[in-house]
């Protein structure tokens, strides 16, 4: 009985971490700023990465942010060049001449990223 019951503890665990991906922290994205300008209006966008780790093994490995599908910027990082905390900011200045769709997404280095996060602009 006891090999039987030491048996699946190790198969759960191997089960276990087969799906560890599934509950993986991912790199997530907000972005924060003025959803309506005037046209030609400068604006400051505030760009939110949130990773709970920060170590030269497990870390944010890039973010990028486009503007009606341009790179508008852009941050690398590595185990030699951490990014400065696990949510940090960065903001960005942009011209909006026509309606803007911003988009920002991040990657963490073992598990990815949820996605890209998205804010529209309007310019009147």
């Amino acid at each position: 009985m006891n090999k039987s019951v030491g048996f699946g503890i190790l198969i759960l665990g191997i089960l276990f971490l087969q799906l560890c991906p599934a509950f993986a922290n991912k790199a997530v994205v907000t972005i924060e700023g003025p959803t309506r300008v005037a046209k030609g209006t400068e604006v400051t966008l505030r760009i939110i990465v949130t990773h709970n780790a920060n170590s030269a093994s497990h870390h944010i490995e890039w973010v990028k942010v486009t503007a009606n599908q341009k790179e508008i910027a852009g941050w690398k990082y590595s185990k030699g060049t951490l990014p400065e905390a696990a949510e940090f900011i960065k903001e960005i200045k942009i011209k909006v001449m026509e309606e803007t769709e911003v988009v920002g997404e991040a990657s963490c280095n073992k598990h990815g990223g949820k996605g890209p996060a998205k804010h529209k602009i309007t310019a009147k």
